[in-house]
């Protein structure tokens, strides 16, 4: 199952905010969760359990389940290059993540809910797969009825995208220039750890 429980205590474990009110809460609490929060002393952390929590961190920052990662694992493993850029960019390539990184959505989740229910287009072509996978060159938009919904205005309003993405606000567009390298995807996770974990 995709998790679908609160966010901001999750966010708060994990150290970064999956959400935007996860992210609003913890400028204001910055530490662990829990009562004592940061001043709990910890104790030594596992290789393994250093790969489970970056496992853990990319699945939720592609709102992912295990099959899934499982499934991505095994066909990068499969295709001849740098493994953690073509992990990287298999992730990259879904059509979800793609609409939340233009800024067409303000979380991954919100991305993931528009394109089920049919508000995004690629190449002028309606796609409601969110797993659905975008080539070099793809135009990603929001269909004409859906630009006028409120959350998909402010979200375009305040994104930044990556150099990968040609985003055009006035048409609510973004082009998939190329397939990126890791170190231009905003992906907070030690990619190499996640790969080992998947190696055992």
């Amino acid at each position: 199952m995709k998790y679908n429980g609160p966010k901001v205590k999750l966010s708060r474990k994990v150290g970064f905010a999956i959400a935007p009110k996860a992210r609003k809460v913890m400028d204001r609490k910055p530490g662990t969760p829990g009562q004592h929060g940061n001043s709990r002393r910890r104790p030594k952390v596992s290789d393994y359990a250093k790969q489970l929590l970056e496992k853990q961190r990319l699945r939720l920052q592609y709102n992912l389940h295990e099959r899934q990662m499982t499934n991505t694992i095994e066909k990068a493993s499969r295709i001849q290059g740098n493994k953690v850029d073509i992990l990287v960019q298999l992730l990259e390539r879904r059509l979800d993540a793609l609409v939340f990184r233009a800024g067409l959505a303000r979380s991954i989740y919100a991305a993931r809910q528009y394109v089920r229910h049919g508000h995004i287009l690629v190449n002028g072509n309606k796609v409601d797969m969110p797993a659905y996978s975008v080539d070099p060159n793809d135009v990603i938009e929001v269909k004409e009825k859906s630009r006028k919904l409120e959350a998909i205005q402010e979200a375009i309003r305040s994104s930044s995208p990556p150099p990968y993405l040609d985003v055009s606000k006035a048409d609510f567009s973004a082009k998939f220039l190329y397939l990126p390298p890791r170190d231009e995807v905003p992906v907070v996770c030690e990619v190499p750890l996640v790969i080992e974990y998947y190696s055992r």
